[in-house]
């Protein structure tokens, strides 16, 4: 396969330059406006990775996000302008669900324009069910990657899709960034859009995920859209932590949202309560109602 740059051996202190471009070129956006935001949560202790971007308790609710104007207005993204058919799309999950969960309407719009899409796991995410005597890690690793090609199945794009997974570890990609760029080299084509979660989405695996393909992009000048999956959670309507002035919305149909959400039910393992431990489903109730709604929102900045 062509790639882009087939060097394996990339110096630590490159990789870590652009990760940090990435991630505070993210940062400079909201610089503006983040300090009064920043106060109101210093009495808190942050993070080690995602700071004050944690998913904790039931989250900001729907109709919150339903009801806040500013989500109505913005712009949308023009799917025929943005992605020409035939324009290959890597849309890089840091654990199968993601993809569904972020971009199951954009999925579902790029299939119907023509577009082939690579679906990359980063993780195979064999690490959600701690101590489950049911979602043992070995049985994740067949389980997870078996939901998400039946979610595809229901989204009727199954067939426009490759699959691929890096077999990172789950819960632990920031200690991979180094392997996960290297990756990403022997993979990418030129001329390829990259979708990926947020880099200050609040689950250290999607910003680790995040920053290092926005990383690349930058280095490679390839367009990169970062979908909110998580922000939604931790996030409030208007919150300055996120730079809604380069954020765009993907409005989906009825028909692509109720399958969407038939397909955010094929992740059974994610959904249901484990008898085993007795822990409650990884996706409640509020995170499955907060990410069913008619719409997606990326955040795209033009490669300078």
């Amino acid at each position: 396969m062509a790639t882009v740059n087939p060097k394996v051996n990339v110096a630590r202190d490159f990789i870590d330059h652009h990760v940090y471009q990435a991630e505070n070129n993210t940062q400079a956006l909201t610089d503006h406006n983040v300090m009064s935001t920043h106060s109101a949560h210093l009495a808190k202790p942050e993070h080690p990775i995602v700071g004050d971007r944690v998913i904790e308790g039931d989250g900001t609710s729907a109709d919150a996000w339903q009801n806040w104007q500013g989500l109505h207005d913005l712009p949308r993204l023009d799917i025929a302008k943005s992605f020409p058919p035939q324009q290959r799309v890597c849309v890089f999950a840091p654990h199968p669900d993601d993809e569904i969960l972020g971009c199951g309407g954009l999925l579902q719009r790029l299939a119907a324009n023509g577009n082939p899409i690579v679906l990359v796991h980063v993780t195979n995410g064999t690490q959600s069910h701690p101590d489950s005597q049911i979602y043992p890690p070995r049985l994740l690793d067949t389980i997870r990657p078996q939901e998400s090609l039946a979610a595809l199945e229901v989204l009727g794009i199954a067939q426009q899709v490759t699959c691929m997974s890096l077999a990172l570890t789950d819960g632990d990609v920031f200690n991979q960034k180094y392997q996960f760029y290297k990756k990403l080299a022997a993979l990418i084509q030129p001329g390829d859009i990259l979708i990926t979660p947020f880099v200050h989405d609040g689950h250290p695996d999607h910003e680790a995920t995040g920053q290092v393909v926005a990383a690349f992009a930058k280095q490679h000048q390839l367009a990169c859209y970062q979908v909110l999956i998580w922000a939604w959670h931790w996030a409030k309507p208007a919150d300055s932590r996120i730079p809604w002035h380069c954020a765009l919305r993907v409005d989906l149909t009825p028909e692509q949202l109720q399958r969407k959400t038939e397909a955010i039910a094929c992740f059974k393992s994610q959904i249901t309560v484990d008898e085993s431990t007795g822990n409650p489903p990884i996706l409640s109730a509020q995170t499955i109602a907060r990410i069913s709604q008619p719409w997606e929102v990326y955040l795209y900045e033009p490669q300078s």
